[in-house]
């Protein structure tokens, strides 16, 4: 799957409500948000004249032409290039967990479905997992069973969910929880696998689940070893 990619834009939430209507400008209205803060240093801030500010995450699941688009117009209307205002970022998805996971993601953008990863030699993978909240017990437990170490878990929040009963079948709640789990790539099916069985769409967590590669990793030494 090589034109897919998980875009996250971080930016100041003063323009949140600009940067939605600029998504849904574009037709991108499957996201999942989470609250964050910024860390630039005093002099930084002082050599630019900012403020700290309290920032915004939102990941979304975008083709290259959507990508292109989206970048354009964060250039262009948000003027997201200008010192503070914030950044955004693609990086690329190595696999989906199911057809109509993938449809309810991408929601509608053409893309052409293409042989798995487009990276092939990497020894770990990142998979990320968004669930219901209050679900990440099983869902980390699942994982567990084939072979994860553990994963971190944040807090967000779902725009577009009442797509979900068109694509998914089912009704979604926007309060969610995302987990973040690096795996062994060789062990990454078998974890998917398990996650969407005990913890998928036919349960209360109606998790999705996906994965990106990782090219090098730390602190991860006793998997190594195993």
């Amino acid at each position: 799957m090589s034109t897919l990619y998980m875009m996250m834009a971080i930016t100041k939430r003063s323009i949140q409500n600009r940067l939605k209507e600029l998504y849904k400008r574009n037709g991108l209205e499957v996201t999942f948000m989470t609250l964050a803060r910024g860390t630039a240093s005093n002099e930084i801030l002082d050599c630019f004249g900012l403020e700290a500010t309290e920032k915004l995450i939102r990941f979304s699941v975008v083709t290259d032409r959507m990508w292109r688009n989206v970048k354009a117009d964060l250039e262009q209307q948000i003027r997201i290039d200008v010192p503070g205002t914030g950044i955004a970022f693609v990086v690329p998805l190595s696999s989906i967990g199911g057809r109509i996971v993938l449809e309810f993601l991408t929601d509608g953008q053409a893309f052409e479905k293409e042989e798995e990863s487009v990276m092939k030699n990497t020894v770990y993978e990142l998979i990320v997992v968004i669930s219901n909240y209050g679900h990440m017990e099983e869902i980390m437990e699942a994982a567990r069973e084939k072979g994860a170490g553990g994963g971190t878990v944040i807090h967000a929040k779902g725009t577009g969910m009442e797509k979900a009963e068109k694509f998914l079948g089912v009704s979604i709640v926007d309060e969610k929880e995302i987990a973040f789990i690096v795996a062994k790539a060789a062990d990454k099916n078998a974890i998917m696998k398990s996650i969407m069985d005990k913890a998928g769409l036919g349960s209360p967590a109606r998790a999705v689940v996906f994965s990106m590669p990782v090219t090098d990793t730390a602190g991860l030494r006793l998997q190594e070893v195993q």
